[in-house]
């Protein structure tokens, strides 16, 4: 018999929460069959492993372990496709979002007749409960900034706690972006039509055991949901962080440079090429650290794509710098010249980069198998 409804919790190190969510569950969801798909992103505190020992008392309970694969709006999708129920709910495996509700979410959903209903801390009935001023704060800017991909009022586009329909998702699923951790944003900035959805407000409680997600990485992958929704089909969001990595580095050079030249004296020819190797190597640590952070490269593998980095961006270096004299002996203006070498260095530099020291394709080969 198929389930009416399924709810996937996205987990990652939330050992201490798997049965108290479990026993919250069938404590709310009385009269309602319902199974659990838990997504464990391979935790190193043995959550997968504890949730499968609890199979036997818990036979709602399905797990998926993910093995090199991580992010929790992956893990969402990964986990509504698995369900063959015709309702699907996403919620915290951490019992902050309050499961009392889910029963009035779904009667809202089928009654009328609606793609999602969304748990809401900040509508009638809702609360984001012991925020800090600073949590509260980046969740303030993160709503402001979900207008540039969608502009119906919704009052909390940022939350992780919704039901929606199975039918909603197929139309959907094939677009989403899957990056980062809202993945209700990507849900409703993918929708070919207007949604039609409901809220329901709740009181979003505080965390008991493990800790919170929340850091610079989710901040940046949530800029870069933004942007591939923005033109993701245009500019690889990628690339866009890619530049942006190149700009603080080309704040560094300057920096650098003048404090190497002015402050110390040194010689143009050795300014020049000190103050290029350290902003080479900060862009490659930067580089790594979040452009490429899903292909991250650790131990030998660090110091060996260094090295490619410096070659590749010196021939992108030398390109820049010829295509640029080239067009301005041509008669462009020196603005657009250099402009042009610039774009030119960059798309090499990212490609290559890309291709050779974080090696992508090869790599998501190897991980798709």
């Amino acid at each position: 018999m198929t389930p009416e409804l399924g709810i996937v919790l996205p987990a990652f190190n939330e050992r201490g929460n798997v049965e108290p969510v479990l026993d919250a569950l069938r404590a709310s969801l009385h009269g309602i069959f319902y199974e659990v798909i838990l997504v464990d992103d391979d935790s190193e505190d043995g959550t997968a492993d504890l949730a499968r020992s609890l199979s036997a008392r818990y036979p709602e309970l399905r797990v998926i372990q993910r093995i090199n694969r991580y992010g929790l709006a992956s893990a969402c999708i990964e986990g509504m496709m698995a369900s063959h129920a015709p309702y699907l709910a996403v919620m915290d495996c951490d019992l902050q979002h309050d499961e009392k509700i889910l029963p009035q979410m779904l009667e809202r959903l089928k009654t009328e007749k609606l793609d999602i209903v969304i748990g809401t801390r900040h509508a009638e009935g809702g609360s984001t409960g012991d925020f800090a001023a600073s949590r509260r704060a980046i969740s303030d800017t993160g709503r402001l900034l979900s207008r540039a991909i969608y502009r119906e009022n919704i009052s909390d586009p940022m939350s992780g706690f919704f039901v929606l329909d199975r039918r909603f998702l197929l139309q959907v699923v094939r677009t989403l972006s899957g990056t980062g951790y809202k993945i209700l944003l990507d849900l409703l900035a993918s929708a070919p039509q207007p949604v039609r959805f409901g809220e329901v407000g709740y009181t979003f409680r505080s965390r008991v055991h493990g800790s919170s997600k929340l850091d610079l990485l989710v901040s940046l992958e949530y800029l870069e949901l933004l942007l591939d929704k923005l033109m993701g089909n245009y500019v690889p969001p990628r690339f866009v962080l890619f530049g942006m990595v190149g700009l603080v580095g080309l704040v560094l050079n300057l920096v650098l440079f003048d404090l190497l030249s002015e402050g110390l004296g040194l010689t143009l020819p050795v300014a020049l090429a000190i103050s290029g190797v350290v902003v080479m190597t900060a862009n490659y640590w930067m580089n790594n650290q979040f452009t490429f952070r899903k292909f991250r490269l650790r131990g030998w593998g660090l110091l060996k794509g260094l090295g490619v980095f410096y070659l590749a961006c010196s021939i992108g270096l030398f390109a820049n710098v010829e295509l640029a004299t080239a067009l301005r002996q041509s008669g462009f203006n020196q603005a657009a010249a250099v402009l042009t070498g610039v774009a030119v260095g960059s798309l090499w530099n990212y490609f290559m980069s890309s291709m050779l020291v974080w090696q992508i394709q090869r790599r998501r080969r190897r991980l798709a198998y």
